[in-house]
């Protein structure tokens, strides 16, 4: 492993000018909500544990919780989403507010449910809380056309004045290829760089800049079994660059880091920051999609805006539950642990 101490000062410019970067991000806008109780006793009704209720929070999750951590790196973010008018939708809008979110281009629609994941996190007194069950609540229909025409026109106004277009796809509707192709209809927008994000249908896009799928998602786009199998890493990447027609993908590998593949580059591995003893890895992808575009954002090369996606991912798997980094935590791990990679 080598230690690339000539960065650190060019990554912190990088991070030091997010103020400056505006970043628009289409995505399904999601509630994570967290309940916590202690552990009471056994249910006479069934062998199940009873939790007397402690408390409840409502954090933002998905493509809100991209918004949320470039948010807190400084970034100027333009969200381009639908939440319904309920209870969900509305605490994700007033914690967009406390942020100083721009809301224009956030939908509210009548009938709509804000796609709501509730988990609950049992523990006795005085000790970690462990997750028991997840609970999703979803729309029952798709979104009408009328509202994804809504959302191509509020991302083609936002993507006019931005630095980089953010794509975060989780299947519920509100970024998709088409409405990607409709907003990159506009000559404005074109050049514009795209940074991916989509759980199930990564292989549906063409033409965006650069995607950063972890490696279970490659596996399945692709058919295949990973593991600790170099070669077979490289191939796969190949193929997504080509099929895809990127200039560069980032595969995340959990403990293992990234890796970061460029056309016409030896692959860059990067070992995770900080330790392996990982807490939580909720909404640790939209951590690192958030830092690598704000640097992409910035001018920063695919390595560099990698190189700061693992400092944050390093830092926010650390936290419990769905949680941000923000740009003072990432200037301290720069300036405490220079940039390291692997070599092969």
């Amino acid at each position: 492993m080598s230690v690339d101490h000539k960065q650190s000062e060019r990554l912190r410019r990088i991070v030091e000018s997010f103020s400056k970067v505006t970043v628009t991000l289409v995505g399904d806008l999601i509630a994570d909500e967290f309940i916590f109780g202690e552990i009471s006793r056994v249910s006479r009704e069934a062998p199940v544990l009873i939790l007397k209720h402690r408390e409840r929070s409502v954090v933002p999750g998905g493509g809100a919780n991209a918004v949320n951590n470039l948010a807190d790196l400084g970034v100027n973010v333009l969200p381009v989403g639908v939440v319904g008018d309920d209870e969900p939708g509305r605490q994700l809008l007033k914690l967009f507010r406390q942020k100083r979110v721009a809301l224009s281009g956030v939908l509210k629609a009548k009938g709509y449910t804000t796609v709501t994941k509730t988990r609950i996190l049992a523990g006795m007194a005085h000790t970690s809380r462990q997750q028991v069950v997840r609970v999703d609540k979803e729309p029952a229909t798709e979104l009408s056309g009328h509202l994804q025409n809504e959302l191509v026109l509020a991302a083609r106004e936002y993507a006019r004045a931005s630095d980089a277009l953010l794509i975060s796809d989780y299947g519920y509707g509100s970024a998709t290829p088409e409405i990607l192709n409709a907003v990159r209809k506009k000559a404005g927008v074109r050049q514009l760089p795209v940074i991916l994000d989509s759980r199930y249908r990564m292989l549906q896009y063409s033409g965006v800049t650069s995607a950063t799928p972890n490696e279970p998602e490659v596996e399945e786009a692709l058919g295949i079994q990973i593991g600790h199998d170099w070669p077979k890493l490289c191939s796969a990447a190949e193929q997504i660059m080509s099929r895809m027609k990127l200039q560069s993908v980032v595969i995340t590998r959990g403990r293992d880091g990234m890796v970061v593949f460029a056309p016409g580059r030896k692959p860059l591995d990067i070992p995770i920051f900080g330790s392996d003893q990982i807490a939580d890895v909720t909404g640790a992808g939209d951590t690192v999609i958030a830092t690598f575009t704000a640097a992409i954002g910035a001018g920063a090369s695919a390595e560099e805006a990698a190189k700061l996606a693992n400092y944050a991912g390093g830092i926010v798997v650390m936290k419990r539950g769905t949680a941000t980094v923000s740009r003072v935590e990432l200037l301290n791990a720069l300036q405490h642990a220079p940039p390291a990679i692997r070599s092969h």
